[in-house]
């Protein structure tokens, strides 16, 4: 089995259990980086990926699963788990996101499979930890949004809550939990032995609360539940997204001097000693008549406009872009991290590279999210050793 192009990780082997998106993401991070990952699938193949007739999940997939073999493994069957262990036997990584338990009940815990290859790095994720009394709690990125603080945080105070937009709660344990896992792989490197890392959404969001927790602390009773487009903790202003006359646009003034060269841009130099206007302090005790002041400006232009002349005076701004646009950005395109890719499937489509760039090393070009268990015959008899008759059994057996 031909290893992964050189990098960080290279000759590393992962066996990725997972599914979904932490784990994938964990896993994925680790075959940019180099390593070798082969991702084991039930027979219909992981939830994310048979889920793809339901309108988008394809994609995903696709987006999670680049530069990694697939095989199918039949785990409740003897013969799937024996197959399994010997995999495990020449591994360096193996990762799951099951509920707490499933493993066990496989008799292909971390206990055992450690006892099998000590030097093996064990990385487990779930919604609350093996732990702790929601250890059998169900979890999902909705349902952790929701335990976590993320929709009572999220949103207008008039307004019900609502779920942040994008999955926080599965990509932040997917970033925990490869470091994590990694960190163990350097302890290794010192001691010779493996261990078991265990990350759980639930922890892996807490800090993103900070400005939130950090007016609790602060405000008490009285901290307000939402706070909109404004600053969580509402301490900077402007912080918030204003209108203009195609859009939206944010604009963070974190900082006197910020502010400042916001009121030379909109010709408004003479409210620079305005004593509602002049310190931190000022602004957000007047938050209501800094938002009015800059809406009526930019209402009068649009987006692009606004954003080009704050950010030329070096004002934290941005437009406020649709994803159709995001997904063209020309700043990531030129730095290799969105890359156009023939996928067999899906036809021509963007794809993210991994966020982390080790320079003096390529970017690894982008291999598509193979097919359900296309890899088996390079894994289990290339890798492993097993005969196209004993492949043939197997697969009749219903094991691959």
């Amino acid at each position: 089995m031909t290893e992964q192009a050189a990098g960080p990780l290279s000759g590393i082997t992962v066996i990725d259990l997972s599914h979904v998106y932490n784990g994938p993401y964990a896993t994925f991070l680790m075959a940019m980086a180099g390593a070798t990952v082969i991702k084991v699938e039930p027979h219909g193949g992981e939830h994310l990926r048979s889920r793809g007739d339901m309108g988008g999940a394809a994609l995903p997939f696709a987006m999670l699963n680049s530069n990694k073999r697939c095989v199918t493994l039949n785990l409740k069957a003897d013969n799937g788990r024996v197959l399994l262990r010997e995999m495990v036997a020449r591994a360096d990584i193996l990762v799951e996101n099951f509920a707490p338990g499933v493993m066990d009940r496989l008799g292909l815990g971390a206990d055992a499979l450690l006892a099998l290859n000590p030097r093996l790095i064990y990385g487990s994720s779930s919604g609350y930890g093996k732990s702790g009394p929601y250890r059998d709690y169900p979890a999902m990125d909705l349902v952790m949004q929701a335990m976590c603080g993320v929709i009572s945080v999220t949103g207008y105070p008039d307004q019900p809550p609502v779920k942040a937009g994008a999955a926080l709660c599965d990509f932040s344990a997917g970033v925990h939990l490869y470091g994590a896992i990694m960190t163990a792989l350097f302890e290794r490197e010192r001691t010779g032995k493996g261990r078991v890392v265990e990350v759980t959404m639930q922890d892996s969001v807490y800090a993103s609360l900070a400005s939130n927790l950090g007016m609790l602390h602060a405000r008490g009773g009285d901290v307000p539940p939402r706070t909109g487009n404004r600053h969580g903790g509402l301490g900077i202003a402007p912080y918030n997204a204003y209108a203009t006359s195609n859009g939206f646009v944010v604009i963070n003034a974190p900082g006197d001097a910020h502010f400042r060269s916001i009121l030379d841009v909109i010709g408004r130099a003479e409210l620079k000693d305005d004593p509602r206007f002049a310190t931190r302090s000022a602004r957000v005790a007047h938050m209501q008549e800094v938002d009015a002041l800059l809406e009526a400006w930019t209402s009068q232009h649009t987006k692009e406009d606004v954003a080009d002349r704050l950010l030329a005076a070096s004002v934290p701004c941005a437009p406020v872009r649709e994803l159709s646009d995001v997904v063209l950005d020309r700043n990531m395109h030129e730095r290799g991290s969105l890359q156009w890719v023939d996928h067999p499937d899906l036809g021509r489509v963007v794809l993210p590279h991994s966020p982390m760039v080790f320079e003096g090393t390529p970017r690894a070009p982008l291999q598509a999210s193979a097919r359900l268990g296309a890899d088996n015959a390079a894994v289990f008899g290339d890798w492993l050793g097993h005969t196209a008759a004993e492949l043939t059994a197997l697969a009749a057996d219903g094991v691959i």
